[in-house]
C-alpha cells in the first residue's frame, strides 16, 4: 500500500475482502470502525471510504487522540469560544465543524478519556456539538470514521470504553489483516517498494532480491506491518547501491549495531555472574528429522546473510563469523555460494 498515490498493493483474499467490504459501505452516512495493527492501512481505509461517499468534494478532516493531551483534546474536537480557558485569546471551531459535509477520521479512538467519550456520543447520535465556554449547540453533518488497534469490547467490558458509544461506531467493522497473514503479498509489496526506491535513487535496472534475502523477508513476522516493510526494503535498495546485482543483505533493525549503547544492567541481573554466551532463540525443533540437513541449512543462512552484509567481501565476512580466509572459503564451496 502506498499513501501518496492512493493505491492498495496486495493480491491475497484476506486483504482484498478488507477493501470490498470498505467499497461497499463507502455510500453509507452511517459511522464505521476500522481495527488494525500499526502499519497496516487504517487511514487508507479511512481514505477510500470518504473517497468512494457522495462526500469526496467535502473536506476529509484527520484526528489522532492519541497525540494530544486529554486536557487539549475536547476543544480541538468541539471548538472553543473565546476566554473559555487560559490561552483562549479567540473563538475557534472544532474538528466537527471543520469536517461539516465531510469525513472525520478519529485515529485511535480507544485513548479519548471518558469525558470525550461522552461529548462525541452526543455529537453521534444528535448531530450536534456545542463548543467549550458555549451554551449553544451546533448542528454538524460528518460522518465518523474511527480506527484503533484496540480490543474496544474488551475495554467495554472493563469500563475503559463507552459500551453504547461502541455501538454507534460499529455500524459496520472493517478489520484489516496483518502483513504475516496476508499470503503472497510480501513479495508483491516488496518488488513494489523496491522499484519505487530504485527509480529514485536512479538506478538504470532493478536487480531484484537475492533468493536468500526473499525467504527472509517472508518469514519474518513483520509487528509494523506494510510501514515496516516499506523502510526495511527502502533501506536496503539506497544501502545496496549496486543495480547490477540482486540486493543480497537486508536488515530489519535499523538500531542494531556493534557499537549501539549497552542496556543498563539491573542489580538483580548481577546475581550469578554467568558469563556463558547467550544461547539462540529456539526454533521449532519438533519438525526436525534429519539433523544433519538441518545444520547445513542453518549454516548456509548464517552464510548468506553475512556474506551480504559484508558486500561478499569474503576477508570481512571471515573476522565478522570469527573463521580463518580459507575456512570460509571451504563453507562457501561446500554450500555452492560461490555461484
Amino acid at each position: 500500500m502506498e499513501r501518496e498515490t492512493q493505491q492498495f498493493i496486495g493480491q491475497s483474499g484476506a486483504f482484498l475482502d478488507a477493501v470490498e467490504r470498505a467499497s461497499r459501505a463507502a455510500p453509507m452516512r452511517r459511522p464505521v470502525l476500522v481495527i488494525g495493527e500499526r502499519g497496516t492501512g487504517k487511514e487508507l481505509i479511512a481514505e477510500r471510504l470518504h473517497r468512494l461517499s457522495d462526500r469526496w468534494e467535502e473536506p476529509l478532516v484527520t484526528m489522532n487522540c492519541a497525540a494530544l493531551p486529554e486536557t487539549l483534546i475536547e476543544a480541538e474536537l468541539f471548538g472553543h469560544e473565546a476566554g473559555a480557558f487560559t490561552g483562549a485569546t479567540r473563538a475557534r471551531a472544532g474538528r466537527f465543524e471543520e469536517a461539516d459535509r465531510g469525513t472525520l477520521f478519529l485515529d485511535e479512538v480507544g485513548t479519548l478519556s471518558m469525558a470525550a467519550q461522552e461529548r462525541l456520543l452526543r455529537a453521534v447520535e444528535y448531530g450536534e456539538v456545542t463548543r467549550i465556554g458555549s451554551s449553544r449547540p451546533v448542528r454538524v453533518d460528518t460522518r465518523i470514521v474511527a480506527a484503533t488497534n484496540e480490543n474496544l469490547p474488551a475495554l467495554a467490558e472493563e469500563g475503559r470504553f463507552r459500551a453504547d458509544l461502541l455501538d454507534r461506531l460499529c455500524f459496520e467493522v472493517i478489520t484489516l489483516p496483518p502483513l504475516r497473514v496476508r499470503e503472497g503479498d510480501i513479495d508483491v509489496l516488496a518488488d513494489y517498494f523496491g522499484r519505487r526506491m530504485a527509480a529514485e535513487v536512479g538506478w538504470e535496472a532493478w536487480p531484484g532480491f537475492a533468493p536468500h534475502v526473499r525467504q527472509q523477508l517472508d518469514s519474518y513476522p513483520w509487528p509494523g506491518n506494510v510501514r515496516e516493510l516499506r523502510n526495511v526494503v527502502e533501506r536496503a535498495v539506497y544501502r545496496w547501491g549496486d543495480w547490477g546485482e540482486p540486493i543480497a543483505h537486508v536488515q530489519f533493525d535499523p538500531f542494531d549495531s556493534p557499537w549501539k549503547p549497552a542496556a543498563p544492567v539491573r542489580p538483580a541481573d548481577r546475581g550469578g555472574e554467568d558469563v556463558s554466551p547467550p544461547r539462540p532463540a529456539r526454533g521449532d525443533y519438533d519438525t526436525v528429522a534429519d539433523l544433519r540437513a538441518a545444520v547445513d541449512a542453518h549454516e548456509r543462512a548464517i552464510l548468506e546473510h553475512h556474506l551480504g552484509r559484508n558486500r561478499w567481501n569474503q576477508r570481512q565476512t571471515a573476522k565478522a563469523l570469527g573463521l580463518t580466509y580459507d575456512q570460509l572459503r571451504h563453507c562457501i564451496r561446500k554450500h555452492g555460494l560461490s555461484e
